[in-house]
């Protein structure tokens, strides 16, 4: 079967269409659309930018666009991961020297009793240690000037409060070839393409927008979990290391 981006290179060539005219019809970056027809899916930001980008292109080519979308589903599209069930572990078997405290009617063990009995009395010595505590005490000594002295209770050093870091670290570790974008906040781009080995990136604020979940982030050195999907995910770090999702046409690079 004929590759779908062959056929959308041919259709388009067949038309006499230059790629910037496609580009300015269908509002779809040059890249993305040589990215479609090369088959390099991977380029693009997740899955569903994929299908919508190629049933755009697909209709202003005069193809039919759902045969594509469906051909690239089969093809490329991977399956949902299965969720494993979790299982509760099973509840240990009571001991069989352990025994139940007696209920009514049950005849108390001697030990039982005996123990109770020292229990007892060393409660009534503490209450009558601490009743005769209070006033038996000895008298502070004097100081010269004829004033009683007092201890001071020194004053626990209060926690330092931990200062809040001037740039934030994200460390992207890819488990296999992922698409991805990272800006500064505010719209001015570091970093866009697919990686197969890990990248770091630093800034005041970072935000990335990564094709699949196909890879694992760091923020500040601790690992930042997140849901996996087959589609493309973004977020915005701040310096603390706070995370806030982003919107699809928020993220960077759309």
């Amino acid at each position: 079967m004929q590759p779908i981006g062959e056929r959308l290179r041919e259709a388009r060539i067949r038309q006499g269409r230059d790629i910037t005219e496609v580009e300015a019809a269908t509002k779809i970056r040059a890249k993305y659309l040589r990215a479609l027809e090369n088959d390099e899916f991977a380029m693009l930001p997740g899955n569903t930018y994929v299908k919508s980008f190629l049933r755009t292109y697909a209709e202003y080519l005069g193809l039919d666009a759902h045969l594509l979308v469906e051909e690239f589903r089969a093809q490329h599209e991977p399956r949902g991961e299965e969720e494993v069930p979790s299982f509760a572990p099973p509840t240990p078997a009571r001991p069989p020297h352990e025994r139940r405290m007696p209920g009514p009617g049950m005849a108390i063990s001697p030990g039982v009793l005996l123990a109770g009995g020292v229990l007892a009395v060393l409660v009534l010595l503490a209450i009558i240690g601490l009743a005769s505590g209070g006033g038996g005490g000895k008298k502070k000594a004097a100081s010269p000037t004829g004033r009683t002295k007092t201890s001071t209770t020194a004053q626990r050093p209060r926690p330092a409060t931990p200062a809040v870091p001037s740039e934030v670290k994200l460390r992207v570790v890819p488990t296999e070839t992922t698409y991805v974008c990272v800006d500064d906040g505010h719209g001015t781009r570091l970093f866009e393409g697919t990686i197969s080995t890990p990248r770091s990136f630093r800034g005041k604020r970072l935000r990335v927008n990564l094709g699949r979940s196909s890879a694992n982030l760091f923020v500040n050195g601790k690992p930042f979990s997140f849901t996996r999907t087959s589609s493309s995910v973004g977020f915005s770090f701040s310096r603390t290391g706070r995370a806030t999702p982003l919107p699809p046409l928020n993220r960077p690079c759309v």
